[in-house]
């Protein structure tokens, strides 16, 4: 075991995890990340719809509610300084049946009591002149104009990037199998040795319940739900400008339809309760039944093609709420639960988790002047580097990503540590073709430079 003793180990490299590093880091606290794959967003955080939720239709009073708008917030606050991308689309809750219709003025009552007063139901003309792509036949329709999108996979390397910058320290393929307290400390085991930290900080995401079990019998159990998502081709990103939501039920939130930050359009989640924590495949006949529910809204989605489809595991408890608590005398503090609004939520929950450490475990220090560290940039609606004077050779043409873009993601504080962390950091692979093209001149320039190199496509 090393000498070293942390102030935090933070277990879980999801986005959650990476945004309390984050903070606990600027806070002045020696902290490690310990992640069991071989790059962070190895798990749930890999696979979402890429919100930046308002939290209109959050429980009022909830946990949730108070992170999301607090992530909300701060990362309207810091984004430019870390390049991240915000596109503006608002949303549009649309009703189709008499009974939907009825529940809109329930759902404007409860984003005002939320605190998000700019939501209001609109006129029929109004939606069609808003989104004229919409099939015929809606009955009504609320508008929530802060709802937006976001780069999901930008924004958690972002807030690694801040935490390495302030001291942090990152240990990837360190699953956590078991752990002692030992009068003031945690000796943690994991696969790749012994960490001694003063305070554990269980992110753990869908392992939320077992890695609980090191300190305690878990009050909460993990119960896995899958959402399946399908990409339409770039060529349909212009068909809808809002994010199009329907009306929720008791069980889902439903299917949306969205831009996203990378030019194309999504069509998901599903939302399927599954045994599987691994790992979550796509099943043929669903993602089926998603194509005809977004062309059945979107009529014109029959003309686009579909380059991709992905599915990912939400981390969902018995309970709605986040399952967030400090155990004071076991130092130890438990953050669980946090489902589909964690990247929006990500940076609220990780300053509860903060003020959580400061009540219980000692002070944290506030840096005036942090270092930040940009991002390179994914997005389309802003300047991508192949745009740029000198941008050099173009390896994946579906992308448009750089060789230059590809090297800087093999090396730095946080080099790529597999291929889906490359593809996550740069889009290579990940276009119309799926790799089939460019997949050999990736693999030749990553050649000895990743841990796990596999080469790992998304059928259709």
């Amino acid at each position: 075991m090393s000498e070293q003793v942390y102030d935090v180990a933070v277990i879980g490299g999801g986005v959650v995890g990476c945004a309390i590093l984050r903070r606990l880091a600027l806070g002045g606290l020696r902290c490690i990340l310990l992640e069991k794959g071989a790059d962070i967003l190895s798990g749930a955080s890999k696979g979402n719809s890429a919100l930046l939720h308002t939290g209109f239709d959050a429980p009022t009073g909830s946990l949730e509610l108070s992170c999301m708008q607090a992530g909300y917030r701060e990362y309207l606050t810091i984004r430019e300084r870390l390049n991240l991308p915000l596109v503006e689309t608002g949303a549009v809750v649309v009703a189709w049946t008499d009974e939907e219709l009825a529940k809109l003025p329930g759902i404007v009552a409860q984003a005002h009591a939320n605190h998000v007063a700019d939501v209001h139901q609109i006129k029929l003309s109004e939606l069609y002149v808003r989104e004229p792509n919409l099939a015929p036949g809606a009955l009504g329709a609320v508008l929530i104009p802060g709802e937006h999108v976001i780069d999901a996979w930008s924004a958690p390397l972002a807030y690694v990037l801040q935490a390495i910058a302030h001291g942090a320290a990152i240990r990837r393929g360190a699953q956590v199998t078991g752990g002692k307290r030992a009068g003031d400390r945690w000796v943690l085991e994991t696969s790749s040795g012994k960490i001694a930290a003063r305070v554990v900080v269980n992110a753990a995401g869908l392992y939320g319940d077992r890695v609980e079990s090191i300190a305690r019998e878990a009050p909460f159990s993990i119960r896995p739900r899958k959402g399946q998502f399908a990409v339409f081709d770039k060529s349909a990103y212009a068909l809808v400008k809002a994010i199009v939501l329907p009306v929720p039920t008791e069980r889902t939130k439903g299917v949306l339809i969205a831009r996203t930050a990378y030019g194309n359009l999504i069509v998901g989640p599903t939302a399927e309760e599954v045994d599987e924590r691994e790992s979550a495949g796509v099943d043929r006949d669903v993602l089926e039944q998603l194509l005809v529910k977004a062309r059945m809204l979107v009529p014109a989605l029959a003309r686009h093609g579909v380059n991709a489809v992905y599915a990912g595991l939400r981390p969902a408890t018995q309970f709605k709420d986040y399952q967030i608590e400090a155990l004071a005398d076991r130092g130890w503090i438990t953050v669980a639960g946090i489902r589909s609004t964690g990247l929006t939520g990500s940076l609220g929950i990780a300053s509860h988790v903060a003020d959580l450490y400061a009540r219980h475990f000692g002070p944290l220090q506030e840096n005036p002047d942090p270092a930040w560290n940009p991002v390179p940039n994914l997005c389309e609606e802003r300047t991508r580097r192949y745009q740029e004077p000198n941008a050099g050779e173009i390896v994946c043409h579906c992308e448009l990503v750089t060789r230059e873009e590809i090297e800087a993601a093999l090396s730095g504080p946080l080099p790529a540590g597999d291929l889906g962390g490359l593809k996550r950091r740069t889009r290579c692979m990940m276009g119309r073709c799926q790799g089939f093209y460019c997949s050999g001149r990736v693999m030749a320039i990553a050649a000895g430079r990743l841990a796990e190199p596999r080469l790992e496509r998304v059928s259709t």
